[in-house]
């Protein structure tokens, strides 16, 4: 007999010996053996090393309760509540749920939220008709969602009697004058969405520091670059009627019309993807051909004899020629004694022609006001641009141009003109002052842009935009941009703005 982990005298048996005849040698489950003081390897054991401390279950008798045992109480019926007289006072956590969308009719009494500061109310019937988007909540972050959540009522005043509009910020529920935000697809745009990606840097320091990082470091966006995507921006301005005629005038010669023309021209066709045409109207022979590369004899009057056979753009495209710019050229005739044939109505059956194939037209006008085709370029542009030199001069020639318009009925398109002071010197001897100058045609026309001198374009041969300075690109880009401002404005056809005009 030896004892085991209680103290017990228990008698030592063979591992083997289990008692249930099936002569299967014991697993240890319920072995004495091996708690008791016997085992070299039981906690009782003198030299044992307590690897098997256990513990024998208490078996209590089956009648046996325990004393502490509570006893439930028998209700007569099982499905009702105990009515206990201390549950009378009770607060019911949870009312009667009362839907706080505008779209359902709410009771006279809405109970108030089940908890201090929530507003937050649900359906009674979850198999109701789904709301609208419009009665919908608003969103979280906004003035409006700050007073619904508080349970703000049409008074300004949430449920517990504080303004609507508090130290938090919020604000007065949504109403006809402040209409909720509402998320559309147009909301779901790449810059919301993609934070990581955004544009490399173009030149400068910033794209050496984003090269030389490896893509890992990008510096915002100088002023520079702003400015000009806004530039660009305004140049790409859809041409609302589908048709957009600009005409570029000047009284006196020598000052940079037709420069102009060819750089405003070739501005807007490298930034714009639809197409552009310049075209030659001056009554004595004009240099608008020398500023491109030829690619074709043809002139404005084989184009007026042949405009019966057109049909389509590649027809057009057999009498232009086009620069590297994607500009493209309508040259007039060579011979001043052709040119001055050259009508009123002859220009109205051109432009007739290009409206359907082009959707800007710069015309060069001549430098006379009294000419056969001046009638005709004014009555149809919708823009134009007033070429003046930075001299005393020049600068009167210009204004006395203004106010001839202004006397002929032409004082729209003087009031959204853009005035060019052409060819302008950084370290000029000249004491004219270039802000009272700018000053006084801001005053009648819509902006001014000074166009700096370039030595490219004094050559006087074709006209590259990447050979010019970064300031005259600048000005050229400038330039576009006015122009592009007019764009949105839908004007009349040729067939519409003159109906006697002939076009056989």
């Amino acid at each position: 007999m030896t004892p085991n982990e209680h103290g017990e005298a228990t008698a030592a048996r063979e591992p083997e010996q289990r008692g249930d005849g099936a002569g299967a040698p014991d697993q240890g489950l319920n072995n004495d053996y091996l708690t008791s003081g016997a085992n070299p390897f039981s906690s009782v054991h003198p030299q044992g090393t307590g690897l098997f401390p256990r513990l024998l279950p208490r078996e209590f008798p089956d009648d046996e309760v325990p004393p502490d045992l509570p006893v439930m109480e028998q209700l007569p019926d099982p499905n009702a509540m105990p009515d206990y007289a201390a549950m009378s006072d009770y607060q019911q956590a949870f009312p009667p749920l009362v839907s706080a969308f505008p779209s359902e009719p709410e009771p006279e009494q809405a109970p108030p939220p089940a908890f201090p500061g929530s507003a937050y109310h649900y359906p009674a019937d979850p198999y109701a008709t789904p709301r609208s988007p419009e009665t919908a909540p608003p969103l979280p972050g906004t003035a409006a969602h700050g007073a619904h959540a508080r349970g703000a009522d049409a008074d300004g005043a949430d449920a517990y009697g504080t303004d609507a509009a508090d130290g938090y910020g919020t604000a007065a529920p949504p109403s006809a004058a402040s209409p909720l935000i509402r998320e559309t697809a147009d909301s779901l745009t790449a810059d919301m969405l993609l934070h990581g990606k955004r544009p490399q840097p173009g030149v400068g320091w910033r794209r050496t520091v984003y090269r030389a990082s490896g893509g890992l470091i990008r510096v915002g966006e100088s002023a520079a670059n702003v400015r000009r995507r806004g530039l660009v921006n305004r140049v790409r301005t859809p041409v609302a009627g589908g048709h957009h005629r600009v005409a570029v005038l000047s009284l006196k010669g020598g000052v940079g019309k037709t420069t102009a023309a060819v750089g405003l021209g070739a501005t807007l066709a490298s930034l714009r993807g639809d197409r552009v045409i310049a075209v030659d109207a001056n009554p004595d022979r004009g240099t608008l051909s020398d500023k491109v590369r030829l690619e074709t004899s043809a002139t404005i009057r084989d184009l007026l004899n042949e405009r019966a056979q057109i049909t389509r753009y590649a027809d057009v495209r057999a009498f232009t020629s086009q620069a590297s710019s994607r500009l493209e050229i309508l040259a007039s005739d060579r011979d001043p004694g052709v040119s001055v044939a050259f009508s009123a109505d002859d220009y109205r059956a051109v432009a007739r022609v290009l409206e359907h194939y082009y959707s800007i037209c710069i015309t060069d006008c001549g430098t006379g006001l009294l000419h056969s085709a001046m009638a005709g370029i004014l009555e149809l542009a919708d823009h134009i641009v007033l070429v003046s030199s930075p001299s005393v001069d020049g600068a009167r020639s210009a204004s006395a141009t203004l106010d001839w318009l202004e006397a002929h009925d032409y004082g729209a398109l003087v009031r959204d003109g853009v005035v060019v002071l052409s060819t302008i010197r950084p370290r000029s001897k000249s004491t004219v002052d270039l802000d009272r100058l700018e000053q006084h045609f801001a005053a009648r026309c819509r902006a001014v842009v000074r166009i700096p001198y370039d030595p490219h374009l004094e050559e006087g041969a074709e006209v590259e935009l990447e050979l010019l300075s970064p300031e005259t690109a600048d000005a050229f880009l400038a330039l576009a941009a006015h122009v592009g401002d007019g764009f949105a404005i839908a004007h009349g056809p040729v067939s519409g703005m003159t109906p006697a005009t002939r076009f056989a």
